[in-house]
């Protein structure tokens, strides 16, 4: 089969690889129909290097239908059409009981100190074969693939594997009180589905970002939005919005690789030249995120606010405002998403009338063939790229 495969800082490639085949009695193996590009791909193609083999298939957001079903995975049939989550979870431990699925204490990544399993994505996370391939092999298939109907387009489901329940969690855990007003920082993909979702649940909504037609894209739906280029203080752009106080809540869905961190984008890059062993204790003790946007956030919350992080930072070592944080009495709410656990409130929303407009949503469908394209653009935000789907 077809599948893309990293091979290297910024570079990735379409090789012929062996087709996946069942392991374990609750595998099953989905023929992927469409398959997302994720900004946390990017820091795969970026950042974490060091802990990346070349030939690793990437990729962990995909949709498609059954062709194989192990004997332990008989909830599922030949052709039943599935979302599969980016993590892997089993859906029975202690962990998974209390909706904290990408902590499952079954797939845990011991080695590395890390939470599940997840979907292509390095050896910190279990070394699993991605799904930005034409088929996938779908471990403890007896609990994660999410059925949904035959019919619609793919992009109505696709994003259930990933997008949305980041985005749905992310505003559950900015706990943005009656009235209040939520500062979305960065307009990717999770950013901009973040600010949709608070849309339609009547939020104030103040968005940042730099790229022009991610801006319009916010604004079209409803938000207020701040260009990064034209203001020399975000948060005091914020403040004067919000009667001087800030944000009543702030979602930071950037990340470790923020604009605006000059010294830590050159720590990033020193550590992907590194011998592998030495860039991976680097990246596990020392602090190497840019942190330009926690501290945008920091600054532009309100005191007595809430943080929430959606944006992947890698760092061990990053040094934090702790006095701002204690004096300001700012709560952090962190983490991978959950995805069963916000699937159930997701999927009403998945109808006819589209209100988060998931059909609309992505930017790009290309085939497998133009990764190498499609990786470059939505990393340097060329070609109006923010959500790219493969259709293998």
């Amino acid at each position: 089969m077809k599948a893309v495969t990293w091979q290297g800082h910024r570079k990735v490639s379409v090789e012929k690889v062996e087709d996946p085949r069942i392991e374990e009695p609750n595998d099953a193996i989905i023929k992927v129909t469409s398959s997302g590009l994720c900004g946390s791909d990017l820091h795969l193609y970026e950042t974490l290097t060091p802990f990346m083999t070349p030939g690793d298939i990437v990729g962990h957001e995909p949709l498609g239908e059954v062709v194989e079903v192990g004997p332990g995975a008989q909830n599922l049939a030949v052709g039943d059409r599935v979302v599969v989550p980016f993590q892997i979870a089993c859906g029975y431990c202690w962990m998974c009981e209390r909706g904290l699925h990408t902590q499952c204490e079954t797939t845990q990544v011991t080695e590395y100190g890390s939470g599940a399993a997840l979907f292509g994505y390095s050896k910190l996370y279990g070394s699993v074969a991605g799904a930005q391939a034409e088929y996938l092999r779908v471990p403890h298939a007896d609990f994660g693939p999410i059925k949904v109907p035959h019919g619609p387009e793919d992009d109505r489901f696709l994003f259930l594997s990933d997008v949305l329940p980041t985005a749905w969690q992310a505003v559950e855990y900015a706990q943005i009180p009656v009235d209040g007003t939520l500062l979305v920082l960065g307009l990717g993909p999770i950013g901009e589905m973040a600010t949709r979702i608070a849309l339609h649940r009547g939020v104030r909504v103040i968005a940042v970002d730099l790229v022009t037609e991610r801006l319009e894209r916010a604004f079209a739906r409803g938000a207020e939005v701040i260009d990064l280029r034209d203001v020399d203080d975000v948060a005091e752009e914020v403040r004067s919005k919000t009667w001087g106080r800030g944000a009543d809540s702030v979602v930071d869905a950037v990340g470790m690789e923020a604009h605006g961190s000059p010294m830590a984008a050159l720590a990033q890059r020193a550590a992907g030249m590194m011998p592998k062993p030495v860039a991976q204790a680097m990246m596990q003790r020392v602090g190497v995120d840019r942190l330009a946007a926690l501290y945008t956030a920091i600054d532009a919350v309100r005191r007595g606010g809430t943080i929430s992080i959606s944006g992947v930072y890698g760092g061990q070592a990053d040094p934090m405002p702790m006095l701002t944080l204690f004096d300001k009495q700012i709560a952090l709410h962190m983490g991978q998403a959950n995805v069963h656990r916000w699937a159930g409130d997701i999927l009403p929303l998945l109808v006819d009338d589209d209100p988060l407009g998931v059909e609309q949503f992505a930017t790009h469908h290309v085939d497998l063939d133009s990764a190498p394209q499609a990786y470059a653009e939505f990393q340097k935000k060329e070609n109006n790229t923010v959500k790219v789907v493969f259709r293998p």
